[in-house]
């Protein structure tokens, strides 16, 4: 992807702007959490990275995608979201994590999917 998707100071993007992008097939996303908390729902399309992992494995990821990383509150993902940009990806956090997208009313997966507990 040779423009970038979102172009605005800071680190944050918000339900929005994701469910837009997403829409559009112009982002990766990347769940950060634990495979319990993605066993229990997620963002229909995510790809699953736990944060531990995330060092090993990121080089998986497209270095030419804009990449929106999403945990349960938003503090695993702007983590990786900054650990992500200072090795050169284009990279978001999304702002208030699963649990302000679930509040929202945007959906999760499995059907019946739900926001687990830390």
């Amino acid at each position: 992807m040779s423009s970038r998707v979102f172009d605005h100071p800071g680190l944050e993007v918000d339900g929005d702007q994701l469910a837009t992008a997403l829409q559009r097939g112009t982002v990766v996303l990347v769940d950060v959490r634990e495979t319990y908390e993605w066993d229990a729902g997620r963002i229909d399309g995510a790809v699953h990275l736990p944060l531990g992992e995330l060092g090993a494995r990121a080089g998986e990821l497209d270095r030419d995608a804009t990449i929106v990383v999403n945990c349960r509150v938003g503090g695993r993902s702007g983590i990786a979201a900054q650990a992500l940009r200072d090795a050169g990806f284009d990279a978001w956090s999304l702002r208030g994590g699963l649990l302000d997208w679930d509040r929202e009313g945007r959906p999760l997966v499995p059907e019946g999917g739900t926001v687990a507990d830390h």
